[in-house]
């Protein structure tokens, strides 16, 4: 019974349960294996880091290559057994071999590899990089035809696939595990805006943070040059743009430090004049306006702003209609949150939390930084600003104190100026 084909049978079955297990474990370890750690690991000289990314560019074929070469071991190990056994036990070994197999596929060559390797996913997979890659080149007609075959067969049925599905959506991948992370409490809410904001440059506009015309401070070129150098020191604002009869008409835009430097140097010249800053033109020493699109993605802007060497543009519209302006600061603000200084400090803030759980809201801010700020995810797709949001769900105006419920939240209107809601209460229905 013990004979030589008995010990040859056995291991052989040993072997093939071994191959299983590298099997199951390769496959584990290059699906679960973070692309971005083994980039790190390939850029600091790792060449099995390298192979495993070169592999994993084509998943289909590297895991056609590796459930085919499991499922050819897995039969071929049953199919010995099942003859080892029968012919030990006549045919109740069928059963036997049936109930021995599944016990030794299962914990040793699924359970245990896969446990490893999903505990040590990048090391792993630098680890078989080079005998999965022979794999796939042995098995690569078959898998090839395997694949047209299946394609076919999905393609009957209507189904179509996509050879390039298996590039990993870069952003949504980052942001579902700073989200993750956060939830777990591994990183910090001010860490993941701060990423997340960078992030999002490429997908917002410059009309989603623009500071309104209406808001914008402005420089009358005809003033006289006492009223201007006043009207600046009293502004928080280095920089103010300058027009003449009316706001639409900007002539460029002055610097507080350019217009303190050039009336200095008329005074000193005109030291015995009556009026030393008399015929004083502020065009003179005012910087060439530089006007943007509104449709400007904040990525694209900040890379003029750095090109021109510039913080300043006036944002207009499709017909060349003043919208707003933007500065690099609001830019950067996008990323790090809000940024004050000594001139803002005595600003009021736009949100204010009330000891009964309620929010006090500036109708002009964004839904984006009130999400920042309490952690919520209201809806920005059809409107910018809080105010706009409210105009949006409701269809109309409101007048003070109504009160609407939608995306779970209570939105009580308490101040509206015209047609501008200007205050608002929010808190949180559950």
């Amino acid at each position: 019974m013990f004979d030589a084909a008995f010990w040859l049978t056995s291991a052989a079955i040993l072997g093939l349960l071994v191959c299983s297990g590298f099997f199951s474990g390769s496959e584990t370890a290059l699906t679960a294996a973070s692309r971005g750690k083994l980039r790190a690991q390939a850029d600091k000289g790792s060449v099995g880091a390298q192979r495993a990314l070169d592999i994993t560019e084509d998943n289909e074929r590297l895991i056609g290559s590796v459930l085919l070469g499991n499922n050819l071991v897995n039969i071929l190990a049953t199919s010995l057994a099942t003859a080892l056994f029968t012919r030990m036990l006549g045919d109740g070994g069928v059963a036997l071999a049936t109930l021995i197999m599944t016990f030794l596929v299962l914990i040793f060559a699924e359970v245990l590899p896969k446990t490893y390797a999903i505990t040590n996913a990048e090391t792993a997979a630098a680890g078989v990089s080079a005998p999965i890659k022979i794999v796939i080149k042995v098995f690569d007609p078959v898998v090839a035809t395997v694949r047209a075959f299946v394609r076919l067969i999905l393609r009957l049925f209507g189904v179509q696939t996509d050879p390039d599905s298996h590039i990993l959506a870069i952003r949504e991948e980052i942001e579902g595990a700073l989200n993750l992370g956060h939830s777990e409490g591994a990183v910090e809410k001010e860490e993941r805006d701060r990423i997340l904001g960078a992030l999002d440059l490429s997908e917002r506009a410059v009309e989603e943070i623009m500071l309104h015309r209406s808001k914008i401070e402005m420089v009358d070129a005809d003033k006289p040059a006492g009223e201007i150098l006043q009207q600046c020191l009293e502004s928080p604002h280095t920089r103010l743009p300058i027009y003449r009869e009316k706001h639409e008409n900007i002539l460029g835009v002055i610097h507080a430090k350019d217009l303190l430097r050039a009336l200095y140097a008329r005074r000193t010249a005109n030291a015995g004049a009556s009026d030393p800053f008399e015929g004083f033109e502020i065009t003179d020493v005012a910087m060439e306006p530089y006007f943007t699109p509104e449709t400007t993605s904040l990525d694209e802007q900040m890379k003029q702003f750095l090109r021109r060497h510039t913080h300043f543009a006036l944002v207009v519209d499709e017909y060349g209609t003043l919208q707003g302006l933007i500065t690099l600061e609001d830019i950067l603000e996008e990323i790090v949150g809000e940024i004050t200084d000594e001139f803002d400090l005595d600003q009021e803030y736009p949100l204010h939390r009330t000891e009964d759980g309620d929010y006090i809201i500036d109708g002009s801010m964004t839904i984006r930084d009130l999400n920042r700020a309490a952690d919520w995810t209201l809806p920005d797709e059809e409107a910018n600003t809080i105010a706009g949001l409210v105009i949006h769900e409701a269809q109309s105006i409101p007048t003070e104190g109504q009160v609407f419920s939608f995306h779970e939240f209570r939105f009580e209107v308490m101040e509206r100026n015209d047609n501008r809601i200007t205050r608002l209460k929010i808190r949180p229905l559950k």
